[in-house]
């Protein structure tokens, strides 16, 4: 059965002592013009970021079984980022009501929790940035909800593989668009389809510095790789098409055959000789 949006809770409120990121209040952040390579004492408050969003995303997906809701997940997620000093840096991201996106079986990204419900059998993405010491740090993971058909964990698993096949083609001197290729070429053994419109970003005292990191072999993509770069990788892999459409809201993105899709992602620092996931618990 489709999807439908449920209905949402009041705003969560986070302690007036917690920094918030600049674009809180506006309706879109600052454009970014510093460089995304970054320097030391920057890579180490991301590790911080990066290790809170980590722990509240498994906070929240301790939670994951069928009769919760999403709500309930965005929950425990925003009171363990807020008891760490952190910031949700996705509530107020241009107008996002919540702390973390939920996106349910053929949501491909950016689901708004909510009052729905979780179904034996479901799979459900959990997409958590923390916002501390000036930085962000953004991972998500796709879980399993009960009973799940073979089908959809298979699809999962190779999401995941996929990701970590693109983390390990990370190189200094290569062209961004190896990621992409990495991807792209294992999905297509699966005939899984690659989603094209939504991608890695750069990351850094910015949530999406400008640079795009395609999940799919993209020539367009040449910017070289070096030492001391921060981004995400976070393919969306689907079971039919990788067309989609959006949902009333402006947010939820679900395919446009309504087949499911899993998603995982880490933020990145490119080492001497490959790369480092800041996003650890």
């Amino acid at each position: 059965m489709a999807l439908v949006p449920g209905i949402q809770s009041p705003t969560r409120k986070v302690p007036a002592h917690i920094a918030r990121p600049e674009y809180v209040g506006k309706p879109k952040p600052t454009p970014y013009d510093g460089p995304e390579v970054q320097s030391a004492e920057t890579i180490e408050k991301m590790r911080i970021a990066g290790r809170i969003a980590a722990q509240a995303m498994e906070a929240a997906a301790k939670l994951i079984a069928p009769g919760v809701t999403t709500d309930e997940l965005d929950a425990v997620a925003h009171e363990y980022m807020c008891d760490h000093g952190a910031y949700p840096s996705d509530l107020g991201y241009r107008g996002f009501p919540k702390s973390v996106c939920t996106s349910i079986n053929e949501v491909i990204c950016h689901g708004i929790p909510d009052s729905t419900v979780l179904q034996d059998g479901d799979i459900v993405n959990i997409d958590a940035t923390a916002y501390i010491h000036g930085v962000h740090g953004d991972l998500n993971a796709t879980y399993l909800c009960g009973n799940v058909d073979e089908e959809s964990k298979l699809l999962v698993e190779r999401t995941r593989e996929s990701l970590n096949r693109a983390i390990k083609a990370v190189k200094p001197g290569r062209q961004v668009n190896v990621i992409g290729r990495v991807i792209e070429s294992y999905a297509k053994r699966f005939d899984y389809g690659v989603v094209r419109d939504f991608t890695g970003h750069g990351i850094n005292t910015s949530f999406h510095s400008g640079l795009v990191i395609p999940h799919y072999d993209s020539d367009r993509a040449t910017e070289v790789i070096k030492p001391g770069m921060t981004f995400t990788i976070e393919p969306m892999l689907t079971l039919g098409t990788y067309d989609y459409e959006i949902w009333e809201d402006g947010w939820t993105v679900v395919t446009k055959d309504r087949k499911r899709t899993a998603q995982f992602e880490h933020t990145l620092v490119v080492t001497a000789d490959g790369a480092e996931v800041l996003t650890l618990p």
